[in-house]
């Protein structure tokens, strides 16, 4: 009788064993606890990566406001010195005028008259192009409080009508550029005059009440 049950080649490789059932559970945890810290790595490093690119685009917004804040500066303040200078036109300008008062003006011959109309007309234009470029003239009044940050006091004045550090006499108007002082106003400061009353703590009180 001929026997048909399959045989097994001699050179054949044995069958790899089946595993067990306690490594086939743990194989998929093992993955799954690969994954969760291959995310968790991820997430991490995605928050890195923002964090850099936020303080990037910060910085980047600071270099652009520094850099617009110091052109507007350059435009505004970079004629500063060219500006002083003229002022001193300005002054000369302005002391011939007033070296000649009003009766002095009548009296002159229609040529002069004609002459001081053109160096005044010359002033004003000289203040428009210096007020065009931010360049603008201010003068203290008499009687104003002495401000150390627009005024530079010349000389005291013993005045006993006006309250002492007030501005008593204006020797030179000042000039501001922009929100920068570009030459103090000369002035003649109050001494020895009356002092401010003090503040009634109690305006309820009668007068020389203790």
């Amino acid at each position: 009788m001929t026997d048909y049950t399959a045989r097994r080649p001699q050179n054949a490789p044995a069958e790899p064993d089946a595993p067990d059932a306690g490594q086939a559970a743990a194989t998929p945890q093992t993955e799954e606890a690969k994954i969760a810290e291959l995310v968790e790595t991820l997430a991490r490093e995605n928050a890195e990566n923002k964090d850099r690119l936020l303080r990037t685009l910060a910085e980047m917004e600071n270099l652009r406001k520094r850099t617009e804040r110091e052109v507007s500066d350059m435009r505004q303040y970079g004629i500063a010195s060219f500006a002083r200078d003229v002022l001193a036109v300005a002054d000369n300008m302005e002391r011939a005028l007033e070296a000649l008062d009003a009766e002095l003006r009548e009296a002159a011959n229609p040529a002069v008259k004609t002459l001081l109309d053109g160096v005044e007309l010359t002033e004003r234009e000289l203040l428009k192009v210096l007020e065009k470029h931010g360049v603008k003239k201010f003068e203290p009044k008499k009687g104003d409080k002495f401000d150390p940050n627009l005024h530079q006091a010349m000389y005291e004045l013993p005045d006993p009508t006006q309250p002492a550090g007030t501005v008593a006499q204006v020797v030179q108007p000042g000039y501001m550029i922009g929100e920068r002082m570009l030459r103090p106003a000369l002035v003649g400061v109050a001494k020895g005059g009356p002092k401010p009353a003090p503040a009634n703590d109690n305006p309820d009180s009668p007068p020389g009440a203790a």
